[in-house]
Parts: structure tokens; C-alpha cells; sequence
């Protein structure tokens, strides 16, 4: 029996009759203690997906930190060397060898970190997500809980994409912060084939989480693995390749600008790309580049009206628009292989 004015646990003993509970719960200890801060945080479904994942999500976060805290220690050294040769130096001259000597490995590797970051979201992360439960056979337990598939699915995805846009967000702002002051001398200026384009602004979050649902949805579809990894892998390099040679040029409107065929070559905005060169007629007709260079080349020019050169180019202020229409094209792929995902799990055994 217990004693009159003492507490009852569900149990049936006396809750003073237990001091180690009283005391976890006032020293903050314990397992009543873990389960209030889990409660706090992450309580059922997201808890558990922090906790069969936790290695990797923690890894990112890591990771995450370690890249920021780079970042800004590069950016010290490089702001002492722009107010020491100018900041409003550009590509060309003793200004830019110093800089590509000093801090041309360091963006080079800075970009290929950040381009990389997607590709490992999608193999590591995205791939056994979901193809990991299905190779052990612990998705059918899971699914026969309590919990609905809809629940199951939206934790499963939720808790993982939102880390991995959290950290690619940070990644990205602060690789932006530091190659923004000095964007006229990395790699010559040259923003859309060095891979800054892709490696600052909102991309690499559309690039990460685009290649993350993509490993999600393969891992699904293949239920194993180490295959999802490989068949993520070959996508990401397809996807690569169709997104620097087809889509990538397509996301602004090219700028021109003609000049007298035998004359100096053309001015160029500052910290412009430039794309294309033709010859011209009068009347704005393009031929090749090449166009009447062998042979009598000026009766030829004379033949077809060739009287001026012209360059296509993309401005440095068409950038952020660009960068912003890419990322929308990325963001609405993800969202359509998502869509297919939990299509599958609620419609699909799995």
C-alpha cells in the first residue's frame, strides 16, 4: 500500500519510494530528462530518422562548419591583398598574375569542393535513404506501426532535405561573401565556365537538393544500395553535362556588340564572358567566324558584304537572373521527383 500523499507512478510504486527518478528529473539527468529534450527538438518520426541517419546528417553539419569557417579565414588574406593592389582590379596585368598566384589554387579548389558537395548529397545521403530500409527489411516494420505511410514519408524526406538545404545554403553564402570582392580575377573574370555560376547564389541548394530526391527516388525504385550510389553517380554526371552544354547557355539573352572588321577588338564590359565571335554585314547578316580567311579573302568579304566583326557576350549583372532561373528549373525537377516519390510509397508496396 502506498503511504497517504505520495505519488503513484503508472507502474504502481510510490514515486517517492523511487529517488533515482526524482532526482533525474531534478538534476535534468536521466531518461526522463533525454526524452523531454528529444521532445523539445525532434520527438517521434524525425527523431528516429535523425537517429538511423545520424552519422551522415552530422558529417554535413560538420562539414558545413569546417567549409564556413574556411571561407572567412581566405577571405582575411584576400581583402589585405585587394586593399594593398586595388580592389577594383581587373583580369590582365601585374595585378591578376599576383592574384592567380596567390589565390588561384585556393578558388580553383574552393569551386570543385562546392561542386562536388551535390553529387555526394545525392550518392551518400539520397541513395540509401530509403533503399537502405528496403535492403534490410526494416521498411515493413516500420510501415506497420503506428504511424501512416504519409507520416513515415514526410519525416523520412523532410528532416534529410532540410539539412541539406540548410548547410548548402550556408556553403553557399559564404563562398559568395568571399568570392564576390574579387570576382573580376578569379579565373579572369570568367564567372560561367569556372564554375563560379555554380558554385555561388541559390544553385548549389537547387543543384543539392535536385540530386539528393534524385537518389532518393533510384534508391527506391532499385531497393539496393550500393547500385542506387552507382546509378546516382551516372546521373549526376549526365545531368552535369546536359546542364553546362544545353541548359546553362539558354538562361540568358545574349548581348552583342560589332566593330569595324579590321579594327582593335571590341570593349567589353567589365568582368564580362565572352561567348561567341562572328563577321557581319551591313545589314546584321552573320556568318562564321572563320568566313574569308584563305584565299582572296577581301574580294570574297567584298562578295558577301562583309564590312564588320561582332561578339556575343553575357554581361556580369545578367548573373544573379540567370542563377535565379536555373535554380528555379532545378527546384521544380526536385519537386516532380518528389511528388513521384510519395506517389510510389502511398500507391506501391514497398
Amino acid at each position: 500500500m502506498s503511504r497517504p500523499g505520495a505519488a503513484v507512478t503508472p507502474g504502481g510504486t510510490d514515486a517517492a519510494a523511487d529517488p533515482g527518478t526524482t532526482a533525474d528529473a531534478d538534476t535534468g539527468s536521466g531518461p526522463a530528462s533525454a526524452a523531454a529534450v528529444r521532445r523539445g527538438l525532434l520527438h517521434g518520426l524525425p527523431w528516429l530518422v535523425w537517429r538511423r541517419h545520424r552519422a551522415l546528417l552530422g558529417t554535413g553539419l560538420l562539414i558545413t562548419v569546417v567549409g564556413c569557417a574556411a571561407f572567412a579565414y581566405q577571405r582575411i588574406g584576400l581583402m589585405d591583398f585587394l586593399h594593398t593592389k586595388g580592389a577594383s582590379a581587373g583580369p590582365g596585368g601585374q595585378v591578376s598574375t599576383e592574384f592567380q598566384n596567390a589565390f588561384g589554387t585556393t578558388f580553383s579548389r574552393d569551386i570543385q569542393f562546392l561542386q562536388l558537395l551535390p553529387v555526394l548529397a545525392g550518392m551518400f545521403l539520397g541513395a540509401p535513404l530509403i533503399a537502405g530500409e528496403q535492403e534490410r527489411g526494416t521498411l515493413k516494420l516500420v510501415t506497420t506501426q503506428s504511424a501512416s505511410r504519409g507520416r513515415w514519408i514526410a519525416a523520412t524526406l523532410g528532416l534529410p532535405l532540410a539539412l541539406v538545404a540548410l548547410c548548402t545554403t550556408l556553403l553557399s553564402a559564404a563562398f559568395t561573401w568571399l568570392w564576390s570582392p574579387a570576382h573580376a580575377l578569379v579565373a579572369d573574370g570568367d564567372w560561367l565556365a569556372s564554375g563560379a555560376f555554380d558554385s555561388t547564389g541559390p544553385v548549389p541548394v537547387a543543384t543539392a537538393l535536385f540530386l539528393t530526391s534524385c537518389g532518393i527516388a533510384l534508391g527506391m525504385l532499385i531497393k539496393r544500395v550500393t547500385a542506387a550510389m552507382a546509378a546516382t553517380a551516372v546521373l549526376s554526371a549526365i545531368a552535369t553535362v546536359i546542364w553546362d552544354e544545353k541548359v546553362r547557355p539558354l538562361l540568358g539573352t545574349l548581348r552583342s556588340v560589332s566593330y569595324p572588321y579590321g579594327g582593335d577588338g571590341p570593349s567589353l564590359p567589365a568582368a564580362s564572358v565572352r561567348i561567341d565571335d562572328w563577321v557581319s554585314t551591313a545589314d546584321g547578316r552573320l556568318y562564321g567566324f572563320g568566313t574569308c580567311t584563305t584565299g582572296d579573302a577581301g574580294a570574297c568579304r567584298a562578295r558577301l558584304g562583309i564590312v564588320s566583326r561582332v561578339t556575343q557576350y553575357f554581361d556580369y549583372g545578367q548573373m544573379a537572373g540567370m542563377q535565379w532561373l536555373g535554380a528555379g528549373i532545378l527546384l521544380a525537377l526536385a519537386a516532380v521527383v518528389l511528388a513521384c516519390v510519395v506517389w510510389r510509397a502511398h500507391r506501391r508496396p514497398l
